[in-house]
């Protein structure tokens, strides 16, 4: 009887030292339902442009930021201002020189919760220059897809700016100090879909 009690407390105590640890969400960036755009001053108005080519994966849950990230890039030969000298001017070593570095990316370190948005600290990386920064995310919610049983629809955007000048952009020899504004902002609007199935 003794040895019977001794396997049972044994069999009970292997229980008691596993602990159920949920897994935030990887999410899918739905390219055909999202957009990178960003503005910079030219003299006195601003030039909108966007980039067409981008990938990511946002693994999120509001209740467990700590397994929560982001992983993004871009093609800075998708740059798209509809002018085709300009986005080739804009490809080129002047600025992006999208041939020796041709994606832009964000890997995100931690993100936390700031107000009714969260943060995401992490290293940003445009031509051979990464620096730390923190991006505020706006989690615009979630909902089942109404089409396909198991699946999820998602909905992130964020917007900040950044100074080309620290990623060296159209510094150097090119003058276009002087009649580009140094301040880019960037707006991200991202749908995106998962599956329990």
């Amino acid at each position: 009887m003794f040895v019977v009690l001794l396997a049972a407390a044994g069999f009970l105590s292997a229980f008691t030292v596993v602990e159920y640890t949920a897994v935030a969400p990887t999410w899918q960036v739905d390219k055909g339902h999202s957009s990178v755009a960003f503005s910079v001053r030219h003299f006195f108005a601003s030039v909108i442009g966007t980039f067409d080519e981008f990938d990511g994966t946002v693994t999120f849950d509001p209740e467990d930021l700590e397994g929560s990230s982001i992983d993004f890039s871009i093609k800075v030969a998708s740059v798209n201002t509809k002018n085709e000298r300009r986005d080739n001017h804009l490809q080129s070593a002047d600025f992006f020189n999208a041939e020796e570095w041709p994606e832009m990316t964000f890997k995100s370190s931690n993100i936390t919760k700031s107000g009714d948005q969260y943060l995401a600290k992490g290293e940003m990386t445009i031509r051979d220059v990464t620096k730390e920064v923190e991006i505020p995310i706006q989690f615009l919610g979630q909902m089942e897809h109404p089409r396909r049983a198991g699946s999820y629809i998602g909905g992130f955007a964020t917007e900040f700016t950044i100074d080309r000048n620290e990623y060296g952009v159209g510094t150097g020899n090119y003058a276009a100090t002087a009649t580009i504004g140094g301040e880019v902002k960037v707006t991200i609007n991202l749908e995106v879909n998962r599956s329990d199935s």
